[in-house]
């Protein structure tokens, strides 16, 4: 089974652990994270980046956020009243724009960190990539972060940039492939409608599964080979 969740933005493991055993996610099945892992709550998903890497059968897809954080490589290293001193102006704009973002807390946990550890999650990131495509329940599926940017059926994969996949905002109106269901996150649902907080998107050829998870909402796990949600109660102990 292949299973997808977006936009985590620090989400706790230990319940996020018990998402996945909701969904009797197993050794024999997949994950991916649709990006955004990393943020704005809790340790700033540096467990959760961790975890990842010991992963054999998930993979974490590039959002937004990890862009900037690698826009700002710098900080894997030591940061000193020196170092900062020598950032040139473009690094310092980078840095100011990630920390806007909700990358303050990130920071804080990787800094907590050995040098080896963060060199080793600097790895992994630049290893990720921007979009997978898959097959499962006899359907084949588009994953990425945020959706196609200026979407055109004829255009190969490798025309879109980076920009394109991790930050266009698709609405109501934007449709993809005919053959293909693009699922995403970026987005938060409710942005949508009132009534879209905390439920997923479905339209004829896209699903947006960002919730609001950064927001304080349960994430969905979505399972791609029947298209079943997976979402814990609020109330659910962690």
């Amino acid at each position: 089974m292949i299973y997808v969740v977006s936009d985590l933005h620090g989400y706790p493991l230990e319940r996020f652990k018990k998402l996945l055993a909701l969904a009797n996610f197993g050794k024999d099945d997949f994950l991916f994270i649709l990006g955004d892992v990393i943020d704005r709550n809790g340790d700033g998903g540096v467990r959760m980046l961790i975890w990842l890497m010991m992963q054999d059968n998930a993979q974490l897809i590039l959002g937004n956020h990890e862009i900037m954080l690698l826009s700002c490589d710098f900080l894997f290293d030591e940061i000193t009243n020196e170092t900062v001193n020598t950032l040139d102006p473009e690094k310092i704009d980078a840095l100011r724009d990630y920390l806007i973002c909700g990358g303050d807390v990130t920071i804080k946990n990787l800094q907590k960190l050995p040098k080896s550890t963060r060199r080793d999650i600097l790895d992994y990131l630049m290893d990720c990539p921007l979009y997978e495509t898959v097959s499962a329940g006899k359907r084949d599926f588009l994953l990425v972060h945020a959706g196609l940017k200026d979407f055109d059926p004829n255009k190969k994969m490798s025309d879109y940039s980076a920009h394109d996949l991790i930050w266009t905002r698709p609405g109501f109106n934007d449709f993809y492939f005919d053959d293909i269901i693009t699922v995403f996150g970026h987005t938060p649902t409710v942005f949508y409608g009132g009534k879209y907080l905390g439920k997923t998107i479905r339209t004829r050829t896209w699903i947006n599964i960002d919730v609001g998870a950064g927001g304080g909402e349960e994430p969905v796990l979505l399972r791609l080979d029947d298209l079943k949600e997976f979402q814990l109660e609020k109330n659910c102990d962690e």
